[in-house]
């Protein structure tokens, strides 16, 4: 079963982080990365842009609104994302604690659902 691992993290430490810091946590992250995906485990992975980056669309009694900037103020924003292929929760639950913002942040796990498996 697929499972989507979220990345939230607070935005403003990865700001504050000295330099040789940011190197090693990066490299911290791509390590996990490549033994999720040495394990088999790993379907796509990407880093999002900071939250600055992002636009939000609603449509509301039919007008189209864009706004800047993510749909909820958060302390934590999404920054990324793994999807894994896992037995089961506890797998999945197992890979995500593997990403080192489960540490400093918070790692959502959702099952994917396998439309092809839905009753018609």
């Amino acid at each position: 079963m697929k499972y989507l691992c979220l990345i939230y993290d607070q935005e403003r430490d990865w700001d504050a982080m000295p330099a040789d810091e940011a190197d090693a946590w990066m490299a911290e992250c791509m390590a996990a990365g490549q033994e999720i995906e040495a394990g088999g485990h790993l379907v796509a992975s990407e880093a999002l842009h900071p939250v600055a980056a992002a636009t939000t669309v609603r449509i509301r009694n039919g007008t189209l609104s864009v706004t800047d900037g993510p749909f909820a103020e958060t302390k934590e924003h999404l920054g990324g994302f793994y999807v894994v292929e896992a037995r089961d929760l506890d797998e999945a639950v197992r890979l995500a604690a593997k990403i080192p913002s489960a540490r400093t942040g918070s790692i959502e796990v959702r099952p994917v659902v396998d439309f092809a498996e839905q009753p018609a």
